[in-house]
């Protein structure tokens, strides 16, 4: 059995070696207080493309989403249209109030909706301060490295074929973070000869609509994978939205979890995660 790590954005300077470090101490960690003893001779793989996505995202020259002064400009327009998508999303469904939206404008009269590129970012900067504690992270960041890395295809190539490459037909459970779920999906979706008993996704952002509905189509569970277990923290900004049947339909459908209690600054961090003892033990079931 293998298990196989996929990492999230903002990994860069990092490495192989050092994303498996910091997962498996945290894994492991549940696995203690569990009483689970790891499969002896366990192959654990971490591609890494944090350096790549750094070195591509940063080519595109794209803003943070909270930083765009003007629609369209230094945004190109495609990247405007997304962000607009996601700010009616989290508006329309009560995630951010009127109230909230309101006072973050301020008194001067001026258009609440997508027309209005100021409502865009007071929404986008609501939802960052919905995370607690003090944190580099930011959902502006996160929208911006997925745009790119779901609209521009040389990009997306690239990333998954760092972890295409590390698939083979030997039983893998696959755990992904962040923008790694995004990644995962696609790369599982796409490769032929997946031997996945378990798709474990935590902290995911691809119930957020603006992402989905740029995903190959229709949405389908990857050949190949058993069952798929998805764990967020209602409090995390990234996993706005559980992948139920409203926002990732498939067949058999996702298992959600969302109790968990991220212990990290932000709520998202891969520690707060790995030894949520939900998870440690679903990782150790499929694991055997």
């Amino acid at each position: 059995m293998r298990l196989l790590l996929v990492h999230g954005r903002a990994q860069e300077g990092k490495s192989s070696g050092i994303i498996t470090q910091e997962w498996m101490t945290a894994l492991r960690r549940g696995f203690k207080e569990l009483g689970v003893v790891e499969p002896p001779n366990l192959k654990i793989d971490a591609p890494f493309y944090g350096d790549k996505l750094a070195e591509l995202v940063k080519k595109r020259n794209l803003p943070q989403a909270d930083d765009v002064a003007t629609r369209g400009g230094a945004a190109d327009d495609g990247y405007a249209q997304f962000l607009e998508e996601v700010a009616t999303q989290v508006s329309s469904d009560g995630t951010v109030t009127h109230r909230e939206i309101e006072d973050e404008m301020g008194p001067r009269p001026q258009p609440r909706g997508p027309e209005n590129w100021e409502w865009v970012q007071s929404i986008i900067r609501i939802i960052d301060r919905h995370t607690p504690g003090v944190s580099e992270f930011s959902i502006g960041q996160l929208l911006r490295d997925v745009f790119v890395y779901v609209n521009d295809g040389p990009v997306r190539k690239a990333i998954n074929k760092i972890v295409a490459d590390q698939l083979t037909d030997e039983p893998t459970v696959v755990v992904a973070h962040s923008l790694g779920t995004v990644v995962g999906y696609e790369v599982l979706r796409n490769h032929a000869g997946n031997s996945v008993p378990r798709l474990v996704t935590v902290g995911s952002p691809l119930g957020i609509r603006a992402i989905r509905d740029r995903l190959a189509t229709p949405l389908v569970m990857p050949a190949g994978v058993g069952d798929w277990y998805n764990a967020f923290d209602d409090r995390d900004v990234v996993a706005l939205y559980p992948l139920d049947a409203d926002n990732f339909g498939i067949k058999p459908p996702i298992e959600n979890y969302p109790f968990v209690k991220n212990h990290t600054d932000n709520r998202h961090g891969i520690d707060g995660y790995l030894d949520d003892l939900k998870v440690a033990a679903h990782i150790a079931k499929a694991l055997g």
